[in-house]
């Protein structure tokens, strides 16, 4: 796998939001193309680590960080429609705290 095929995002879902919130990431998480579950207590779509394409998510200060191996068109995809999801199942604008989302 090429470094180049290497994808990394922060959302605006920050680790101290509530429960509540954070037991609708775990549904829209389960609703996401690729979605095969948890190991070790973190999420994983695809495929884990040794895989060729994969995406693993986790909680950091900086919000929730998504790391992915996979070509960038299918990231751009996948990660867009992660954030209309949340967007809507949330009910606040999902994006990142570099493009201005609080």
């Amino acid at each position: 796998m090429s470094i180049s095929n290497s994808q990394q995002c922060n959302l605006n879902i920050w680790y101290d939001l509530s429960e509540e919130v954070w037991d609708k990431v775990t549904n829209i998480y389960e609703r996401m193309p690729g979605w095969i579950g948890y190991k070790n207590g973190i999420p994983y779509w695809f495929g884990q680590e040794d895989d060729d394409v994969f995406i693993m998510a986790s909680v950091e200060p900086s919000g929730l960080s998504f790391f992915a191996q996979m070509n960038q068109d299918d990231w751009s995809s996948w990660i867009e429609r992660f954030k209309v999801v949340a967007t809507k199942i949330l009910g606040f604008d999902v994006g990142e705290p570099e493009e201005g989302f609080i």
